[in-house]
């Protein structure tokens, strides 16, 4: 199992920026996919999930209405739109999923948002 996030970066507060995840190794449309973030001293914590077929999401609340996670499973890519982005959004992003048991990361994105 391969997760390789992209699309962090430095944003500006209300500003956007778009994550992407790319899996390989397992069949990606069988499983739920979530981002996960780890802000400067503070504790990993589920962003947003989605299943399989895209049909359900759930998010953090501290997200909600600002981001959307959504998947491509023909290209077994999930991705996570983010806007009106807070200081408080500044953490690394992670792309995760359970496979067979076993826990799989990604090595994570930065994004910073900062004026």
């Amino acid at each position: 199992v391969q997760l390789v996030e992209s699309g962090g970066g430095l944003v500006q507060p209300g500003g956007s920026l778009r994550l992407s995840c790319a899996a390989s190794g397992f069949t990606f449309s069988n499983y739920v996919m979530s981002w996960y973030r780890q802000g400067p001293g503070k504790e990993r914590e589920l962003v947003a999930a989605i299943t399989g077929a895209g049909g359900s999401t759930n998010y953090a609340d501290s997200v909600k209405g600002r981001f959307t996670i959504s998947r491509d499973n023909a290209k077994n890519m999930v991705y996570l739109q983010m806007n009106s982005l807070k200081p408080e959004d500044t953490a690394v992003y992670y792309c995760f999923v359970q496979w067979r048991l076993g826990n799989y990361w990604g090595e994570g994105t930065q994004v910073t948002v900062s004026s």
